[in-house]
């Protein structure tokens, strides 16, 4: 349940799920150990986030020395809920709205060395920070998409946040056409967009070091409805966990260049662990000169013609070793003209298999 509701945030505008910090560290020490210096001197934009309660703030706070950080810049949007109830950040606000943020932003340009100090939560945030930072309203509401917002964008050097999912599409965007680094959170379904699909087949970005599990779970405000064994409350926080969420980035990494160890077609069909191929035989498509794999691991390596894999295969992918061909033919044209399910590849005698990512090994022709 836990899962649907997530895949429907966009539907419902339900869209503050907060990422939980040792999941942040975790994805950016992959970045970390391919490349040490890539933030050194660099500027982040954390443009979905509260100073006083995103996790990405005190991540990035805490490690701004050590990272050689130039600027750290966080904004928050209109109508943000806050976990303290009691803190105000402008003496202005009506007592009403003290349980919601104005717009506003914090830039770090020379924090304290923390050493041993761990920011773990609100208070330490203020106390250390305070002296020498103060937030600054905005004239606007804080949307990505406002002035305000479009000229941090472009003074930065890397763009990190757990966008809305439900302006996924349109957040995407609004990166690229700045050509900015980035690393964000989204739905795996993501993959199928049509604004997401053909940087990916054309390398410009990849997937980030895992998804379904690889992200433990999102914290979610009091507000949200807690329900479901994937639903759970750990001192205090209410998260909810997932296994449809996934990082996308363009900041390169070393799992992406990991070579994907296979078998040969007929070792497959005699030793795959899947009882759908062993003993049996690769299946093609009524419609595709393709033959569907069903399964990562299952990938033939010697099969040198075009291949139907699952969408979680990126989190495998290559590029040295495979070539992104296509996703189902005419998979977008349906999507857009709002059709609930669009034309999958057939098989005769089976089920419609899901969006496919069409591929072959690098280097080998049929």
């Amino acid at each position: 349940m836990a899962i649907a509701n997530l895949s429907n945030a966009k539907n419902a505008k339900n869209d503050e799920f907060y990422t939980q910090y040792h999941d942040i560290e975790k994805e950016i020490n992959a970045y970390l150990e391919f490349n040490p210096n890539v933030f050194k001197g660099k500027t982040i934009l954390l443009p979905c986030d509260d100073p006083y309660e995103s996790n990405f703030f005190k991540y990035f706070t805490l490690h701004f020395k050590n990272f050689g950080l130039k600027k750290l810049i966080a904004t928050c949007y209109d109508g943000s809920q806050i976990s303290n109830k009691e803190l105000s950040l402008f003496d202005d606000e009506p007592l009403e709205n003290k349980t919601t943020r104005k717009a506003h932003k914090l830039v770090i340009s020379d924090p304290p060395d923390f050493n041993e100090i761990k920011i773990v939560n609100l208070p330490n945030v203020k106390e250390i920070l305070s002296d020498k930072y103060h937030v600054i309203r905005l004239q606007g509401n804080g949307d990505f998409r406002s002035d305000e917002v479009k000229a941090l964008r472009d003074e930065a050097d890397f763009i990190i946040t757990n966008p809305p999912f439900s302006l996924f599409r349109g957040f995407l965007a609004w990166i690229l056409e700045a050509n900015k680094k980035f690393l964000v959170i989204g739905n795996i379904n993501a993959i199928t967009y049509k604004e997401v699909f053909p940087h990916i087949k054309n390398n410009k970005i990849w997937l980030g070091t895992g998804m379904g599990r690889w992200i433990s779970g999102f914290i979610v405000p009091e507000s949200y409805e807690l329900y479901g064994s994937e639903a759970r409350i750990e001192n205090g926080t209410r998260i909810v966990s997932t296994n449809n969420a996934l990082w996308l980035t363009n900041i390169d990494h070393g799992r992406r260049h990991q070579k994907l160890s296979l078998m040969s077609m007929k070792d497959n069909l005699k030793f795959s662990r899947h009882k759908e191929l062993r003993g049996k035989k690769y299946l093609k498509y009524d419609n595709y000169d393709a033959i569907e794999v069903p399964y990562t691991d299952a990938i033939p390596a010697d099969y040198k013609s075009i291949m139907g894999v699952p969408i979680s295969f990126l989190d495998k992918y290559n590029p040295d070793q495979f070539e992104i061909i296509d996703m189902n033919p005419h998979f977008f044209i349906m999507v857009e003209q709002g059709l609930s399910k669009p034309p999958q590849l057939k098989i005769t005698g089976q089920k419609d298999p899901y969006a496919r990512i069409l591929i072959k090994h690098k280097g080998k022709s049929k």
